[in-house]
């Protein structure tokens, strides 16, 4: 059996043949055309999917997911200004509003989201949108709101790309081997082992990040600059500020592999926390990591329970209008290897330029 899951940043053919593809029509003047014809033939909801605005000079000093970068500040604030100039940047709010009400959703409608919570969708971010009048939806780990302590998934990458010792041993992953010197072949190595290690059940994939912990001398407590949650105080501003907050769990924690007494503890503790800490009560959502094996029909049901009106998914794809009011909502991933072309192109036709999901076999 396979789950369906959100594709890592391409490389080779297929991404160059899309990127070639989309530099003509970009070039040629026709992008414009054939995202309005497109309007005319399909109505649907884009919802684009962020997790961090970062301008790294040098990778090789950065311990962290670099593929968790969806773009550079430059290109961001170049995405942000195509959104308000071509299309009509909304809320979740604006559709349980329509939905609500009866009422149409304005034409070609985007919502722009951020997934985790980390500190620099406020310092980075924030102020772009803010700043060209995009609204966007910020999903947030509350345990980790405040805490300043670095989600474990970016951890378990760090520790492997960071780790002094010249081996690594997962027994639960089937690994005894020997780290490469160079930051980038440790990284692509912990890619892999990440998307293995999110196989396993959420409690096993707790007890290998604890060990990894120990054996390498890196406990999460001590933090990191670079990868900082943000705080309340920069969440209630946002808010004040007409962004939007949704939920992403306490934990970051892949809620179909938990016990149904701590998945339901995520999905609404969570949402108690961010109903309790800030003015508006929060409506939507965010499944962590986010493809099928993530989610279920539990955690769908656990989170209507808890008072959300929607839920979002990981998973490529756009959302036809006006049946919107579910809990399976696809999203548009942005990766930071896509250019202002490949950008456009995929909100111009999403089904021939985003990435596609693939499946991780259990």
């Amino acid at each position: 059996m396979s789950a369906e899951m959100p594709t890592r940043s391409e490389s080779g053919p297929a991404a160059s043949k899309r990127q070639v593809i989309a530099s003509l029509l970009y070039k040629s003047g026709l992008m414009k055309p054939v995202s309005r014809l497109r309007s005319l033939l399909k109505r649907d909801l884009r919802i684009l999917a962020y997790h961090r605005v970062l301008s790294i000079a040098e990778p090789d000093a950065f311990d962290f997911d670099l593929e968790l970068i969806s773009a550079s500040e430059v290109r961001f604030r170049k995405q942000m200004r195509l959104l308000r100039e071509r299309y009509t940047p909304i809320l979740f709010g604006d559709v349980i509003r329509a939905l609500d009400t009866g009422a149409r959703l304005p034409p070609r409608p985007v919502i722009v989201t951020f997934d985790d919570g980390y500190d620099d969708n406020y310092r980075v971010a924030f102020p772009i949108l803010r700043e060209l009048g995009v609204p966007a939806t910020f999903f947030v780990s509350t345990g980790h709101i405040e805490s300043g302590k670095p989600y474990a998934y970016d951890w378990f990458v760090h520790m492997i790309c960071r780790s002094a010792s010249g081996q690594l041993r997962i027994a639960e992953l089937g690994v005894d081997c020997t780290l490469p010197a160079a930051v980038a072949q440790r990284r692509e190595l912990a890619m892999d082992l990440l998307d293995r290690l999110k196989s396993l059940d959420a409690q096993t994939q707790e007890a290998v990040i604890a060990t990894l912990e120990r054996e390498t001398d890196l406990p999460r407590s001590r933090g990191h600059a670079d990868c900082k949650p943000m705080t309340w105080d920069q969440l209630r501003e946002m808010q004040a500020a007409g962004m939007e907050i949704g939920s992403h769990g306490v934990w970051h924690r892949m809620l179909a592999k938990l016990p149904p007494s701590e998945m339901h503890g995520e999905v609404h503790r969570s949402k108690q926390m961010l109903d309790g800490e800030l003015a508006s009560a929060v409506t939507t959502i965010s499944y962590p990591v986010g493809g099928l094996d993530a989610y279920n029909e539990a955690v769908i049901e656990s989170a209507k329970a808890a008072g959300y009106r929607l839920g979002c998914s990981y998973i490529c794809g756009t959302n036809s209008l006006p049946r919107t009011a579910g809990f399976q909502l696809r999203r548009l991933p942005v990766e930071r290897h896509m250019d202002e072309a490949w950008f456009e192109a995929m909100l111009a036709l999403p089904e021939a330029f985003t990435y596609p999901s693939r499946h991780r076999a259990d």
